[in-house]
């Protein structure tokens, strides 16, 4: 519970209204009854407010809600995200190492670790202060994990890769599994031995059954702050930079460099061994085959710019009618010129 005021104050914004109010929990807008805050981040919504039971609602500057005491911030969306977070959110206490768990004498826990059973912490592994292990985990030798981290169930962390602080793992992803490299030798392949690593830097979260190769010499690296959705391939020496965005079935091929605050749709891809700039942004099922410099938004496979491909996606559906009237042309075409011939 909190009072509205200081929900506002956390959220950066202006309390309209009863600062006093007793909040206890964050709602939808259809669900929330007396005692509950809501929030409205689209203009759309604001008829849903006359049935509204909410006793307090988020709402970005211009939006008037009479009846109802607000808390007004240019972010109504983020304000909703830190409410919901210290309304709702708690971190489970620490239980120690569980009954079922396997530790190698040789590694080291710090203070408040929590790993449930099931788990498996090789020889060496250091696991920072406060950390979550959750049933399967697995860590190899000489993993290093951070502070304050949660890895759900069935994450792995394969040999002498680090996670750094605050960082999320969701179920079954795997951080350091070989990168795809094989030499061809005749009609058969050679594996080459990946013997890099994988680095995830502070506050990145990566998502179930996503998959980190570790470098084949070198570190595949996250940077700090970046968000890695569910299904993505993120090959073995790319580096990616911080506060990017990677949405769910994104591939990333071996060796490519990405910069920092980039986002990639749904199923958006990259060929191996470019550099992507800063503040890129790829739409979904983009193909990118070339390097790409700072500042564009590109959408299509090869990826072109947004608005061109826009452009050029009206057409497609008027392709089998512009193939028709492009052969009636050419058959008058063909008239007129025999007509020109014969006189």
């Amino acid at each position: 519970m909190a009072l509205l005021k200081e929900l506002a104050e956390l959220a950066g914004g202006t309390v309209v209204g009863d600062g006093d109010l007793e909040i206890l929990r964050l709602a939808s807008i259809d669900e929330a009854r007396e005692g509950d805050i809501t929030f409205i981040s689209n203009p759309k919504y604001l008829a849903k407010i006359e049935h509204c039971r909410a006793s307090a609602i988020i709402v970005s500057p211009g939006i008037e809600a009479p009846g109802f005491s607000l808390i007004v911030c240019r972010n109504p969306y983020l304000a909703f995200a830190k409410i919901l977070t210290f309304l709702m959110v708690r971190r489970p206490e620490p239980k120690g190492v569980m009954k079922g768990a396997i530790v190698a004498a040789s590694a080291t826990l710090g203070e408040g670790v929590t790993v449930h059973p099931g788990c498996v912490i090789g020889e060496n592994v250091q696991v920072g202060l406060g950390t979550i292990l959750y049933p399967g985990v697995v860590l190899y030798d000489d993993a290093v994990v951070g502070e304050e981290c949660t890895l759900h169930a069935g994450v792995v962390v394969r040999e002498q890769c680090r996670i750094g602080n605050r960082v999320i793992i969701q179920p079954s992803a795997v951080i350091g599994a070989d990168g795809f490299g094989f030499a061809p030798d005749g009609s058969r392949y050679y594996k080459i031995p990946q013997i890099g690593i994988v680095i995830i830097e502070d506050d990145v979260e990566i998502g179930a059954a996503t998959c980190i190769d570790r470098a084949a010499l070198g570190v595949t690296r996250i940077k700090r702050g970046t968000k890695i959705d569910n299904l993505v391939q993120v090959a073995h020496n790319v580096v990616i930079g911080e506060d990017s965005i990677l949405v769910s079935q994104v591939g990333i091929a071996g060796s490519t460099e990405i910069g920092n605050h980039c986002t990639f749709g749904g199923q958006a891809a990259t060929s191996g061994h470019l550099k992507i700039g800063n503040n890129v942004t790829i739409g979904g099922r983009g193909g990118v085959t070339n390097h790409v410099d700072d500042n564009q938004f590109l959408s299509g496979l090869p990826a072109i710019p947004h608005k061109e491909w826009l452009k050029a996606t009206m057409s497609f559906t008027r392709l089998p009618e512009m193939r028709k009237e492009l052969s009636h042309m050419k058959r008058q075409l063909e008239e007129l010129e025999k007509l020109i011939k014969e006189g």
